[in-house]
């Protein structure tokens, strides 16, 4: 009886170990880069993001892509135990932008898997100032001792758009309201097509296994 017990309890404790070196909850840094879009362009402080659009005929040539760090953390929990591959879902809150000043979050829940061996593929909903989009990411955790350093990298394709017109009423040619040129609705800003912007970024964690 003391040896069948003693085996359950050293079974528990090695799945228990499993668990904690498969989980590779943790701190995460990076680069992402992001292709022309209104939020590249206010990165790089060309245009603000309030009104990214305003007034900006030239917009085209003033967006382009830019470079930035991303700061954040990961939480995970398994949902399914095949031995050598584990079924996972990440919560990944990320900032970018902040080594220009800048504060641009995003946050992703992906569903994925991960190999006995370290490497990981996920996918799932991105959710960021430029709107929802999916990302899709693979990785793979390096160990030195109880060291953990997961290397993920991710794609966030991004979508097209049109910044529509603004209305308003205008008082006419003579600068008076209520005499008979005025005009209701007045077209003031044409309509601007644009990008969201594809994302390709790299993250570095850190997890210790215990």
């Amino acid at each position: 009886m003391k040896k069948s017990l003693f085996t359950i309890v050293l079974g528990l404790g090695l799945l228990t170990a499993n668990a904690q070196i498969q989980s590779l909850t943790g701190p995460r840094l990076g680069l992402v880069y992001i292709s022309a879009s209104p939020g590249s362009t206010f990165l790089n402080g060309d245009l603000e993001l309030d009104d990214i659009f305003e007034g900006r005929s030239d917009y085209d040539e003033v967006a382009k892509g830019t470079l930035t760090s991303l700061y954040g953390w990961q939480w995970e929990s398994r949902f399914a135990d095949g031995g050598n591959v584990t079924g996972i879902v990440e919560w990944i809150a990320l900032v970018g932008g902040l080594e220009k000043g800048k504060f641009l979050p995003s946050v992703s829940s992906m569903v994925g898997a991960r190999t006995a061996s370290g490497i990981e593929f996920a996918i799932g909903p991105n959710l960021s100032l430029g709107g929802i989009a999916m990302v899709f990411g693979m990785g793979y955790n390096f160990k030195s001792g109880n060291l953990n350093i997961p290397v993920n990298i991710a794609f966030v394709p991004g979508r097209k758009g049109t910044y529509e017109a603004r209305y308003e009423d205008s008082p006419g040619p003579d600068g008076d309201w209520g005499t008979p040129d005025d005009v209701e609705d007045e077209t003031v800003a044409p309509p601007i097509d644009y990008h969201s912007g594809n994302r390709f970024s790299i993250t570095v964690g850190f997890n210790l296994s215990k």
